[in-house]
């Protein structure tokens, strides 16, 4: 069991980030952070296995292409990955910015078109549109404070300044 963290100020954050970022400016090349995902096909059906930080996730075909919702969807995994980064980078933003939170609810919404998936359209688009964060926020901050944070929030943002370009796929063919 994780231990509770006590709340951080924008000094105590500050203070936490100062060495790092005297590093990167010294040397940039450390502030590059190679990260890997793994996953296989172990269980049965048009399903992928991905070892996720908790463990396990089966993801599999979304009902609206066949799939029997018994299995993660990875469009529901790409909205909860961006969810989970929206949300710890606009506390740090928060944080720094001296914005007082008592409380926040997140909420992420995108769509699909399951013709341009299943080849059923050319045209339609394949993969989510319209994706949108929205934070419910327990605050006394003005507009003008929340309009900062929600910019700085999108472009600080890794996960999804990273839906800008997509990922590059790469077949091989394993060694017998």
């Amino acid at each position: 069991m994780h231990e509770l963290h006590e709340p951080m100020d924008a000094a105590t954050l500050r203070a936490l980030q100062a060495p790092l970022k005297d590093l990167y400016k010294e040397e940039p090349d450390e502030a590059v952070v190679h990260l890997t995902a793994r996953a296989d096909w172990r269980d049965p059906g048009i399903t992928t296995s991905v070892d996720v930080w908790s463990g396990r996730t089966r993801a599999g075909l979304h009902p609206a292409t066949g799939g029997d919702g018994d299995d993660a969807c990875s469009a529901d995994m790409l909205l909860e990955a961006v969810l989970a980064c929206t949300g710890v980078t606009m506390r740090a933003v928060a944080t720094s910015m001296k914005i007082v939170v008592r409380g926040a609810h997140l909420r992420a919404d995108g769509e699909f078109d399951a013709r341009g998936t299943l080849g059923v359209d050319r045209d339609a688009v394949v993969g989510m549109t319209g994706m949108s964060i929205t934070a419910t926020l327990d605050t006394d901050a003005d507009d003008a404070a929340l309009a900062r944070l929600a910019t700085a929030t999108e472009r600080y943002c890794v996960v999804g300044q990273s839906l800008a370009t997509p990922p590059t796929v790469r077949i091989r063919r394993a060694a017998r």
